[in-house]
């Protein structure tokens, strides 16, 4: 374990509302609910047994969130927990989708209060954050634009805001209603993200590469599809795996099942990430853990692990280097 958390490694795959541990939703419900949770009440509410379950948990707390100083709460006890993990580098979801869903029109104050958080962060722990505005794919194509819209006006002021994406649950539609919007998105300068193939079948990685997504978050039902494998590992699409996450929302059944070790087997680009971690019970230093005492990823497997996070990640090239050479040289 020691070395896992030594070792230099970026974190893509991260809910920013999914990492609120249930001590702080008990903290953010004193200051907004007329009853407010209990620790019993809070811990009862993460524990669920299927992929509905856990979006109801990640309703309860982002219907708790609602000043800037809840969100640079949060946004600073992700980053300094993650700077404790040896993370270097995040790229975390917001889910402006569920923002706007909640009736909070005016998205900038709330921001202002995460982006103190990330500028702290980086100061005090060396870590860096790109944010990553993601839709609600069920809220519908127009909501989605919304997010999109206000990534692209937003980043003109903010260099942080890196890419948007859609989250939420694929069973209800896959990526092609959004083709026009992520078009629109990379001619603003945002970089392009989706969540697919983690409760659907191939067809939602097809229909996410069909739309320009640079990354697949999850990608855990291609292994069902040899053509889909070939193009994955020809192209190097990075493939954001959450282990613990697939298993907590019941996408897969058995960590046995899990097809982790073929991807990187099959020469796929696939990085460790930890998704929701305080709903999964789990953080990205786990996370490696059970690469390699359940998959057997050697200490050296693992270092390629973490250099395929920050060679998948939206970073400059210059920084990718120096960052490569940390990782080349960790013991």
């Amino acid at each position: 374990m020691s070395f896992i958390r030594r070792l230099p490694k970026a974190e893509l795959h991260l809910h920013l509302e999914g990492t609120v541990a249930p001590e702080t939703l008990v903290e953010l419900s004193r200051r907004h609910d007329s009853q407010p949770l209990s620790l019993v009440q809070t811990e009862g509410i993460y524990q669920y047994t299927d992929f509905t379950g856990f979006l109801m948990a990640f309703k309860a707390v982002t219907e708790r969130l609602h000043t800037p100083e809840d969100y640079e709460l949060v946004a600073y006890r992700m980053l300094e927990r993650l700077a404790r993990q040896g993370v270097v580098h995040a790229e975390v979801y917001i889910a402006v989708g569920v923002i706007y869903y909640w009736g909070r029109s005016d998205v900038e104050p709330l921001f202002e209060g995460i982006e103190c958080a990330r500028v702290k962060a980086e100061q005090e722990f060396g870590i860096t954050t790109y944010w990553i505005f993601d839709a609600v794919r069920q809220f519908g194509v127009d909501a989605a634009a919304r997010v999109f819209r206000k990534a692209a006006e937003m980043r003109q002021r903010y260099s942080s805001i890196i890419g948007i994406g859609i989250g939420g649950d694929e069973r209800h539609t896959g990526p092609e209603p959004f083709r026009r919007l992520y078009a629109d998105a990379r001619e603003a300068g945002l970089r392009l993200t989706a969540h697919a193939g983690e409760s659907v079948g191939p067809e939602g990685i097809w229909g996410a590469l069909n739309i320009g997504a640079e990354r697949i978050g999850h990608g855990l039902t291609a292994i069902h599809d040899a053509e889909l494998m070939g193009v994955l590992a020809e192209r190097q699409v990075p493939i954001e795996i959450c282990i613990s996450s697939n298993l907590r929302t019941g996408c897969c059944a058995l960590v046995a099942g899990h097809p982790v070790r073929r991807y990187f087997d099959s020469g796929l680009m696939v990085t460790l990430n930890s998704d929701d971690p305080a709903m999964f019970g789990s953080d990205l230093v786990n996370e490696y853990r059970i690469a390699q005492d359940d998959f057997g990823f050697s200490n050296e497997h693992l270092r390629e692990l973490a250099a395929n996070s920050i060679e998948a990640s939206f970073l400059p090239p210059d920084r990718k280097v120096d960052l490569l050479h940390h990782i080349e040289t960790a013991a």
